[in-house]
């Protein structure tokens, strides 16, 4: 049976909140957290991007729930040893509570330190380079490595979980969805993509967890909804590798203004019509998901966990 989860939004909370917010998922019946990793927003409208390590150290501490990256990369901004490290002791904070998710990243926050972007295939090998030097040191031996795209000399973690960290990949096409089922303990990814789903598994997922995120915008009144989830998301529906290589919110910004809100009104549940709600996570299940994590648009969120505690969790999990 599928599970759901909360999504929590760095690009759009304070840490304050976003540990507020995990703490009213796990009274409303969620069972797991999501939590993204910007050192941006994707635009300046949403408006806030914390240190996402700090945020799950707070985690640790407010609620009992698991908790997973979506997603960190751990190839530019962030050395894989460094970000093996950050995992391991969030691993132990958490009590083993602790999923990695890494992606291949997008220029929004990884150019930040003036690297070259590289291409997508380029992108994809410096994450499998990484996964391999961060499942290494999850060992906890020491570790030397000379790569291609990494050196590390003499590292060693000595705070790590009792078991290796997991680590799931990330996926938003068909050569990332063949790298993830083969170096990933589980896929990660966002639309109920059966397609992505079945390659995952053809490549050597198996019947490892396929987790899922997706965004609503619950509110008593539908057109409002829409306005707002337009607003603050529909850089969400920009096409193809433009998320991936526009380098600044701005450029965001001026891209989403080429983004019809029927783009979003079509791609993002609103409003508070149970039944829509409860189609748009049944359709991950659906897809063969195991786990969906459902983040709320906007300030609004006791009132929608009123909704998910009251209306839509009952229906899913009864």
């Amino acid at each position: 049976m599928t599970e759901y989860g909360y999504f929590l939004s760095c690009a759009e909370h304070t840490p304050a909140a976003l540990v507020e917010q995990a703490r009213m998922a796990e009274q409303a019946g969620f069972t797991s957290l999501w939590i993204s990793d910007h050192f941006h927003p994707w635009t300046g409208e949403q408006g806030q991007s914390p240190f996402v390590w700090s945020v799950i150290g707070a985690l640790s501490q407010a609620t009992s729930l698991p908790v997973q990256t979506a997603v960190v990369c751990p190839t530019i901004r962030l050395h894989p040893v460094v970000v093996a490290q950050a995992a391991a002791t969030s691993a132990v904070l958490l009590g083993g509570r602790f999923r990695l998710g890494v992606g291949s990243g997008e220029a929004l926050n990884e150019h930040v330190l003036g690297d070259a972007w590289p291409q997508a295939p380029v992108r994809l090998e410096m994450l499998e380079e990484a996964v391999q030097v961060m499942r290494l040191l999850f060992e906890g031996s020491e570790v030397s490595h000379r790569g291609k795209h990494y050196t590390v000399e003499n590292a060693r973690l000595y705070t790590v979980p009792d078991e290796p960290v997991p680590i799931d990949v990330s996926a938003f096409g068909p050569a990332a969805a063949e790298v993830a089922g083969r170096i990933g303990d589980g896929l990660v990814t966002t639309g109920p993509d059966a397609d992505a789903v079945a390659r995952f598994r053809r490549g050597g997922g198996g019947a490892k967890p396929v987790v899922g995120g997706v965004k609503v915008c619950w509110g008593p009144d539908q057109e409002s909804a829409r306005d707002l989830a337009h607003r603050l998301w529909a850089v969400e529906r920009l096409p193809g590798e433009l998320g991936q290589i526009l380098p600044t919110p701005t450029h965001f910004e001026q891209a989403v203004t080429l983004v019809p809100r029927e783009r979003t009104d079509a791609a993002v549940t609103c409003g508070a019509d149970v039944d829509e709600h409860v189609r748009a996570l049944g359709a991950y299940a659906d897809a063969g998901f195991d786990r969906v994590h459902v983040a709320q648009i906007g300030p609004d969120q006791q009132g929608f966990f009123d909704f998910y505690r009251t209306e839509v969790l009952p229906r899913l999990t009864g």
